[in-house]
């Protein structure tokens, strides 16, 4: 597979605790505590690498005591983060979350300021690499006017991920310029108007992001699997059966593998398959990105019982 993936959006110090039993709030709950990089657009890139792609990070960071760690931890990832934007004097991103006591997450906090600072100059400033590209993925982390910006210059197909109902907001205005999106229930009711309740009202609010010009919609509802519309085509899959270690960062895995599966030049049916088993193996393992992904271990887990 020739040429490389841009992929543009955060990088974070991910600090995530999961509890031995059932969450006690407003108390101390004995657990265990881990500390790894994380960030939407860094995991959509480390997975992709991992699954054979080359990539292209285009992102900013500070030069605090996490800076080493994020550059040791990209290059290591085979990510290249040359035109990565480090700022000095500026604060790191850092994504705080807790899980509950089977792996979901109960509750998180970012702070991801410096994410600020992926402006439109700097993207002017590495339009060569945009467009050089063969595919743009970008995350909702970017400031509105970036995430124009990108869809506006874009000459190969924009990947979306809305990130959150709160980043979703950002996204109305260049929906007819989204090639594909990968919205949760949530995140799809922001921008669609219709409440996700069952696979017919997420069919339906799929539908409308088409009707504003989003060529293809992946909707996540969770354990309850995807419903995928590309054009006239749709296809409703319910999941794989697993066993949830950690649900964190399985969307990025989801995300990593469509990109990957539209590279490939997949069907509908399997660009679901393949990416949906990506994401079974990112919550089976502890870690926000399963380093043991490629492709063959996400074929092999295609294979495996299905709901």
């Amino acid at each position: 597979m020739s040429g490389y993936v841009a992929v543009v959006g955060g990088v974070n110090i991910d600090i995530g605790g999961r509890p031995f039993s059932p969450l006690v709030p407003r108390d101390s709950n004995p657990g265990s505590v881990t500390v790894s990089l994380g960030g939407v657009g860094r995991n959509i890139a480390h997975n992709l690498s991992l699954l054979g792609a080359e990539v292209q990070l285009l992102t900013a960071f500070g030069d605090d005591v996490y800076a080493m760690q994020i550059e040791a931890g990209c290059a290591e990832s085979n990510i290249d983060i040359h035109r990565a934007c480090k700022i000095p004097g500026a604060a790191s991103s850092v994504y705080l979350y807790l899980s509950d006591e089977k792996g979901d997450m109960a509750l998180a906090l970012s702070d991801m300021a410096i994410c600020d600072r992926i402006d439109v100059p700097y993207l002017e400033e590495n339009r060569d690499v945009l467009d050089g590209a063969r595919l743009i993925v970008a995350d909702a982390n970017l400031p509105e006017a970036s995430l124009s910006y990108l869809a506006e210059m874009a000459k190969v197909p924009l990947f979306v991920d809305p990130v959150s109902t709160a980043k979703a907001h950002k996204l109305p205005s260049i929906l007819h310029r989204i090639h594909t999106m990968k919205p949760n229930a949530a995140e799809a009711e922001t921008l669609s108007g219709v409440k996700v309740t069952d696979e017919a009202s997420a069919f339906r609010a799929a539908d409308i992001l088409m009707e504003k010009g989003v060529r293809r919609v992946f909707l996540s509802l969770g354990k309850e699997g995807i419903c995928a519309v590309d054009g006239g085509q749709r296809f409703r899959f319910h999941g794989y059966d697993a066993v949830v270690r950690s649900a964190t960062g399985a969307g990025d895995a989801f995300m990593a593998a469509l990109s990957y599966a539209y590279l490939k030049g997949m069907d509908l049916k399997e660009t679901v398959l393949f990416s949906a088993a990506a994401a079974t193996l990112c919550v089976e393992c502890t870690e926000t990105v399963n380093a043991s992904l490629t492709e063959e271990a996400v074929r092999e887990r295609m294979k495996k019982g299905m709901r």
